[in-house]
């Protein structure tokens, strides 16, 4: 039967590609100061009926707390079958500066074999493998189905984690396939089992009523800038890990490793500059709390006058690693900002929205479906990774389906570049992971019963 799904999705291929540069010519940015809205409910619109075309009974669109559009879809499957909830989202990063684009971002174009747009892997490419799946099963599914496409994901602010609370009945399911991640490289099966959450704060440092001269105060007069930069410098080591007293910094990842070079490459590092820390990439990227300064309030260097700052600020991003309480590491890091201060300087900190970290259950029978199915399809070994970023959604819906397996895959691997100019996807990730979906619906319905 492997072979008759891996023929109709690459008979499909070609459909494929058009669906996608269809949906990446839709500005789908969930922000309208920066693109009309009316392009995110085109392509709500637009998933919707296409789920409805490939065998979804039920799909609607419900207006969410922030005013996006989620899809949300369900065909019952056989009396006594499970049913998998398939997830994606269809809003985009806006394309930035599109001066950085080889090509128009909003137009699909192939090149050296990988298909370039906003959106082509992130999450678009996800909606598409969805949709092979489904069709190269065809009807009637093996499997209940719920679809659910979110359209604000990429801006965080939180419409359907609300809606996940308030209609818990819409995502019931046995297993949840979160299409928002990827493998490790191209052709190496990779499921995502760690999330890291986050514990953001805004420190605010005053020394002084108001700017005075450098020259005539400058030596005693305490420095706000200069106060704000010695905190910071105690939040790294000399080797460059992120260190705050209080919190455990050095856990290591078992998963499957990456490679510096491919960190390098994937991160653009530039040559001859060396990485931060002591442990492995993955240590690093997956295991470990993480520190970085995301913004500074300052005078800019252009136009600066010889003053003695009074005050200056930082935004700082805490990534927690599963395991380790983000209010608590939040909370430890304004005590280590607040210790850390020199000359008795004012220092306030605030505390942004946390987000919970997150570790899937593996040894469920959903699991060991979809370890089949991946290694079927690509032909190699399933390894799994962490994810340095977040997905709020995991932890809201395991809040309210508990007993159901979460597993995280997609078509994101490195090269895609998501969220800077020039993202691309390759096919082949698509092709493989849909052939990858299709036996994994086959075969967990199966698995279910049997069980």
């Amino acid at each position: 039967m492997s072979d008759a799904i891996r023929s109709r999705v690459a008979e499909q291929m070609p459909t494929a590609r058009e669906e996608l540069a269809t949906l990446v010519g839709m500005r789908s940015v969930a922000d309208p100061r920066q693109f009309p809205p009316e392009e995110c409910t085109r392509a709500a619109e637009w998933v919707k009926d296409a789920f409805i075309a490939a065998g979804i009974g039920q799909v609607d669109l419900l207006e969410t707390s922030d005013g996006s559009h989620a899809v949300i879809g369900y065909q019952p499957g056989p009396e006594g079958a499970p049913t998998v909830l398939l997830y994606c989202h269809y809003d985009i990063q806006p394309p930035g500066d599109e001066k950085l684009w080889h090509t128009d971002p909003f137009t699909l174009t192939e090149r050296d074999g990988r298909w370039y747009g906003r959106g082509a892997a992130d999450c678009k490419g996800n909606v598409v493998m969805h949709l092979l799946a489904l069709r190269a099963l065809g009807t009637p599914l093996p499997v209940g189905i719920r679809i659910v496409a979110e359209g604000s994901e990429e801006m965080g602010t939180g419409g359907l984690e609300n809606l996940v609370e308030a209609r818990p009945e819409l995502f019931d399911a046995d297993m949840i396939l979160v299409g928002d991640t990827g493998n490790a490289e191209v052709g190496s099966p990779t499921v995502t089992t760690t999330l890291r959450g986050i514990a953001n704060v805004v420190v605010h440092v005053e020394t002084l009523a108001g700017e005075v001269h450098s020259g005539m105060f400058g030596g005693p007069a305490p420095d706000a800038l200069a106060a704000l930069v010695q905190m910071l410098a105690t939040l790294r080591d000399a080797d460059g890990d992120t260190v705050v007293d209080g919190l455990e910094c050095d856990q290591t990842w078992t998963g499957v490793d990456y490679p510096e070079a491919q960190f390098r490459t994937d991160a653009g590092v530039l040559d001859g500059v060396g990485l931060a820390g002591s442990g492995s990439v993955a240590d690093t990227v997956w295991a470990r709390p993480t520190l970085t300064i995301l913004g500074m309030d300052c005078p800019p260097v252009v136009g600066s006058a010889a003053s003695i700052q009074p005050r200056a600020s930082a935004r700082l991003n805490l990534r927690v690693p599963p395991g380790m309480d983000p209010r608590k590491a939040q909370d430890a890091l304004a005590a280590h900002l607040e210790n850390a201060a020199p000359w008795g300087a004012r220092v306030t900190v605030e505390r942004e929205a946390i987000g919970s970290p997150f570790r899937a259950t593996t040894d469920g029978r959903g699991y060991a479906a979809l370890r089949t199915a991946m290694e079927d399809a690509f032909g190699k070994k399933l390894g799994s990774v962490g994810h340095g970023g977040s997905i709020p959604l995991c932890n809201a819906l395991s809040a309210v389906v508990p007993n159901a397996e979460i597993a995280l895959i997609g078509v994101e691997e490195p090269r895609c570049l998501i969220h800077a100019p020039n993202e691309s996807v390759d096919p082949s990730e698509i092709e493989n992971l849909a052939v990858a979906e299709a036996l994994f619906l086959q075969r967990f319905a199966t698995a279910d019963r049997q069980s």
